[in-house]
């Protein structure tokens, strides 16, 4: 890297609009979208989708509500055309959802373009040349005035042509290609030559594309342009002011979102981002984004991981785990603080106190678009007692007292921090079982058996110690009392239970119970202990004798 950036690259010029109007606003409806995967998002593969799997994926957006769908560049190749053809042959679009096309301002291809649509019932004809000053100066070699023709004459031709779409409804879409790069004034003057050609009226609008087509800028200089086009273009309300915005700097989705309080009214991207270079906007982000805010995106994506999985086949991409609302781990916390947050959040919202969501760290609920709860906290050596908490509940349905939580996720960390990885809900109940449950040295159960007289409780217990065999007798107000009392009367190690709790696991006759019991010994240092069987007074005992073998060093 230069030690002097300056001396190779050169700040991107800001708009002057010293009066704008759009850092004030606040969105409150979705924008129209259109899904630009069949021919932005295809173009960009190393092995571009073939027809089947364009088909599938054609069929996924529909059904997640585009009504716009840009289908692919006919003109470029047999593979787009017959793609094209077989929509329309074989009535695969639904008669509300516009087919949109892309071509050059060229003859040969706006001829080809036009066939692919014969018989279509709505059709989009987007038309583009590129404008920037680097694309003419570079690419071209023409004027500002050459470029402004080859725009005009490219929207005269398919204006020409479109007497052979007979019985099909028309909407033409025009994008200064580069116009982020473009001067605003010029591209202002390109767009209103092709409005001089097109003629559209406030009932029958044309798109006027403005693409983000390479970030060159912040992204609130790409909202001034939008905003300055906007105010300055004539005819304001005969056009529908798109946007398409890619995401070179990282911000394709705050350009798109602030070109949108500047005043467009359309958006053009891609599922999950896919696209040329650093890809396009993800239109499932923006969308999910309005969502939050409690906008209706008029999208549907409530199986976000069946979304997904069509993609990913139909692509050959896949989605990174940290990729907003889709990847593996944004609904997941692995930091113990955050485990803590969002068990306690979940527990008020399931509670019913709360009317709007405000779950820390979850910005929308994961259940509304197809993931699952338990999918939320995951373990690794950084989580807390939270995390382990709720995987154990969650998955197994073991309710662990708070002074257990603090006692057990230090142990669990340890014992994952050992592994160098992360585990997985079983692999913790394991561990679990393994420190407390299976607890057997050196007292182990052999039998219990109580019975009661006038309000007090006679214990007899039958207890292996290393082995050899021990026998208890006691008595107390409850089986546990006795116990403790048997103990003491044989002379072994006296504790004090300062702790109980229990519950079910599981339904039916054949449910197990677990107990949860913490005791002191007499040197007052605390320690817990669990038990499970299908009696809850033996899962009581067991947990005793849990407690007194965690004592033994």
């Amino acid at each position: 890297m230069l030690k002097n950036p300056a001396d190779k690259y050169r700040p991107f010029p800001p708009v002057d609009l010293p009066d704008r109007q759009w850092p004030g606003r606040v969105l409150t409806h979705a924008p129209l979208w259109c899904s630009v995967d069949l021919r932005d998002g295809n173009q960009a593969l190393a092995m571009p989708m073939n027809v089947s799997q364009k088909l599938e994926l054609f069929q996924t957006l529909v059904k997640c509500g585009f009504k716009e769908i840009e289908v692919g560049f006919p003109s470029a190749s047999n593979t787009e055309f017959a793609f094209n053809r077989r929509l329309i042959e074989e009535g695969r679009a639904p008669d509300d959802v516009w087919l949109q096309v892309l071509v050059q301002a060229r003859e040969e291809l706006i001829d080809k373009t036009i066939e692919s649509l014969v018989g279509a019932r709505k059709a989009i004809i987007h038309l583009y040349n590129s404008t920037s000053p680097a694309q003419r100066r570079v690419v071209f070699n023409m004027s500002r005035e050459q470029i402004l023709q080859v725009a005009v004459r490219g929207a005269q031709m398919v204006k020409d042509r479109l007497s052979r779409l007979r019985g099909t409804e028309v909407r033409l879409q025009y994008s200064p290609e580069s116009f982020s790069a473009t001067e605003v004034d010029f591209a202002r003057e390109v767009s209103e030559a092709v409005m001089d050609v097109w003629q559209p009226t406030p009932d029958r609008r044309m798109i006027l594309n403005l693409p983000d087509t390479v970030e060159v800028a912040m992204p609130n200089v790409y909202a001034d342009q939008i905003e300055w086009m906007c105010r300055n273009i004539r005819n304001r309300d005969s056009l529908i002011i798109s946007l398409h915005t890619h995401n070179d700097r990282c911000t394709g989705v705050a350009a798109t979102e602030l070109g949108l309080l500047a005043g467009a009214d359309r958006v053009e991207g891609t599922l999950f981002g896919n696209g040329e270079r650093t890809g396009n906007l993800d239109i499932i982000t923006v969308a999910l984004n309005c969502y939050m805010h409690g906008i209706d995106p008029r999208l549907d994506f409530s199986d976000l991981n069946a979304i997904r999985e069509v993609y990913e086949r139909c692509t050959g991409m896949t989605v990174p785990a940290r990729h907003p609302y889709g990847g593996e781990f944004v609904f997941t916390a692995f930091s113990g603080s955050h485990q803590d947050a969002i068990k306690k959040g979940l527990a008020e919202w399931k509670s019913g106190s709360q009317t709007h969501w405000d779950v820390p760290y979850l910005t929308i609920d994961p259940a509304d678009i197809g993931r699952e709860y338990r999918e939320v906290i995951r373990v690794n050596s950084q989580s807390g007692k939270g995390g382990v908490a709720y995987l154990l509940e969650s998955q197994f349905g073991i309710a662990l007292p708070k002074d257990l939580q603090r006692e057990f996720g230090p142990i669990a960390n340890d014992a994952v921090d050992r592994l160098g990885r992360e585990v997985t809900g079983l692999e913790l109940k394991t561990m679990f079982w393994r420190e407390y449950v299976e607890r057997l040295h050196p007292w182990q159960l052999e039998s219990f058996a109580t019975e009661s007289r006038d309000g007090v409780v006679n214990c007899r217990a039958q207890l292996l110690r290393s082995g050899e065999p021990v026998e208890l007798q006691g008595r107390g107000n409850g089986p546990l009392a006795a116990l403790v009392h048997g103990f003491g009367q044989a002379g072994l190690p006296r504790f004090e239970i300062t702790s109980y709790s229990e519950h079910a696991l599981g339904a039916g006759e054949e449910a197990a119970a677990i107990a949860y019991i913490q005791i002191k010994d007499h040197t007052g240092r605390p320690r817990w202990g669990v038990g499970v069987d299908t009696n809850l007074e033996l899962a009581s005992v067991r947990a005793v004798l849990s407690a007194l073998n965690r004592g033994v060093a």
